[in-house]
């Protein structure tokens, strides 16, 4: 059953179209959403999590008609949303950033309330700095308030943008397995340049590129699309559309192998750059185009 539907949506920033025509449909569980800069990746999430509206098109969440003043009031009560860039009045402390976001959230009864707050942030792994305030952290921290937040209430829709930026392998590992226990129950969209955070948490990806979808599916059916695709040589071949060296000191080539090529089983990551194409390899040119 989908508990979020998007026709036809469209969105754009002055001469700029981030999204052009977009169907996507929602259900429990985790949906990845993976392209390179500018794909329009946070556009999209914005539009799920109310921030903005779109241009065009339709967008029912939760039952709710995000075209009307109601339907996004009814939606932000069931929300969960960890921004890509949030900005924090810093003379908070952790506790009391999160104590007042619960507030806005309209947790009215003050015991219920801060038993929850400390649920939070104990399961992003911020106990011992609760009561120390936002300036003096770390921004690894600072993103794992941002994520405590989002959490509160154990939300029916939870909109994560590169919720793993600045997390370290052990806080990236914990931060998957709260976000597996909140699939089981929930709708969570994850918008991510790690295409091993899709993999180890994701049964569906959605690639987006151009503001269009280029795949929507299971994340083996993704992968299964680089099959012969992916090979391993002695120096970069040429026939690779990307190639790099790994630690072995062997290549990693991705594109169309030569007869003799030695093949090897492809990852989500070598799926996605045959996808998208240079765009994603080159990021920083993506960001400037």
């Amino acid at each position: 059953m989908s508990t979020a539907i998007l026709h036809g949506v469209s969105k754009r920033y002055g001469g700029t179209l981030a999204l052009d025509g977009v169907d996507v449909s929602l259900s429990r569980g985790i949906t990845g959403l993976l392209g390179p800069n500018g794909a329009g990746k946070t556009t999209l999430l914005r539009i799920l999590a109310t921030a903005h509206g779109a241009d065009a098109g339709q967008v029912r969440v939760l039952g709710q008609d995000l075209a009307t003043a109601e339907g996004r009031l009814a939606l932000r009560r069931r929300l969960g949303y960890a921004p890509q860039e949030t900005g924090f009045p810093r003379g908070f402390t952790v506790f009391a950033f999160v104590d007042y976001v619960a507030i806005l959230k309209e947790w009215s009864e003050r015991d219920a309330r801060q038993a929850e707050v400390r649920r939070v942030v104990d399961v992003v792994g911020l106990s011992s700095v609760a009561t120390k305030r936002l300036r003096a952290l770390s921004g690894g921290q600072r993103r794992r308030v941002v994520l405590a937040q989002a959490l509160l209430g154990r939300p029916d829709l939870l909109v994560l943008d590169e919720p793993t930026a600045g997390l370290d392998p052990e806080q990236r590992a914990r931060l998957r397995d709260t976000l597996g226990e909140a699939g089981e129950s929930s709708t969570v969209v994850i918008s991510t340049h790690q295409t091993e955070d899709v993999a180890a948490l994701c049964e569906r990806v959605i690639v987006l590129h151009g503001g269009r979808v280029r795949f929507d599916g299971l994340v083996q059916e993704l992968i299964g699309s680089a099959d012969g695709r992916v090979w391993m040589s002695q120096s970069r071949d040429p026939a690779a559309r990307h190639a790099w060296r790994t630690g072995t000191g062997r290549w990693r080539n991705v594109g169309d192998p030569p007869e003799d090529a030695t093949l090897i089983a492809p990852a989500l990551e070598d799926a996605y750059l045959l996808m998208v194409g240079d765009s994603a390899a080159q990021p920083e040119m993506a960001a400037l185009s």
